[in-house]
């Protein structure tokens, strides 16, 4: 044999053992693996829902919502959007879920002298009175939702003994600075007339 009839021949030999079919996928360990995941995602699903309960039940001293007067007055403003949610004002991250503040929805909001009427699609609805607003400004987040400067209408009001901070994100950000002028304007008078009936 020639010495390129030799290296065919090795070739083909290699080419041959290489042929051979790839080993069989091992069925066990695969459907073990992912029914192992599928427990970990449901753990952690759960471990978040009882995290969530549990602070509801910390919260469980926020009192009841108020609801809308039967005669709110003239709307001043409307708004429609998404409200974001609630938090212990000053503190983004410590958000307010007792009472459904914790549930994420779209809003309908309106403004009248008697405060800010919240309305909201398969949430709890509540009302704001007007000697409660505490404070409006733009900012960029609150509790799990971050947007660009300005993104969001923060508003400031007491319930019981809190000061709490609620986020809304209008359809129309360009509504956003009208709103926090005109909620800064009526708590300045609310402020103001409620000073001089005291003295």
């Amino acid at each position: 044999m020639t010495p390129a009839t030799l290296l065919a021949a090795g070739y083909a030999a290699r080419i041959a053992a290489e042929e051979k079919s790839a080993a069989v996928t091992d069925w066990g360990a695969r459907i073990g693996w992912l029914v192992g995941l599928a427990l970990f995602v449901a753990l952690v699903y759960w471990l978040m829902r009882e995290g969530w309960k549990w602070r509801g039940t910390l919260q469980g001293d926020l009192p009841e919502l108020p609801g809308a007067p039967e005669e709110p007055g003239a709307a001043r403003l409307t708004m429609t959007g998404r409200y974001h949610g609630s938090t212990t004002a000053g503190q983004w991250l410590d958000r307010i879920v007792a009472r459904g503040l914790g549930t994420r929805s779209r809003v309908e909001l309106t403004l009248t002298d008697a405060g800010l009427d919240v309305v909201r699609p398969g949430a709890p609805d509540f009302f704001v009175p007007a000697a409660q607003l505490r404070g409006a400004r733009l900012d960029k987040g609150i509790a799990g939702k971050v947007l660009t400067e300005g993104g969001l209408l923060i508003v400031t009001w007491t319930h019981g003994d809190r000061l709490i901070d609620s986020g809304f994100r209008s359809d129309r950000a360009a509504e956003h600075a009208e709103w926090v002028q005109a909620l800064n304007s009526m708590i300045e008078v609310e402020t103001n007339t409620t000073e001089g009936v005291e003295r």
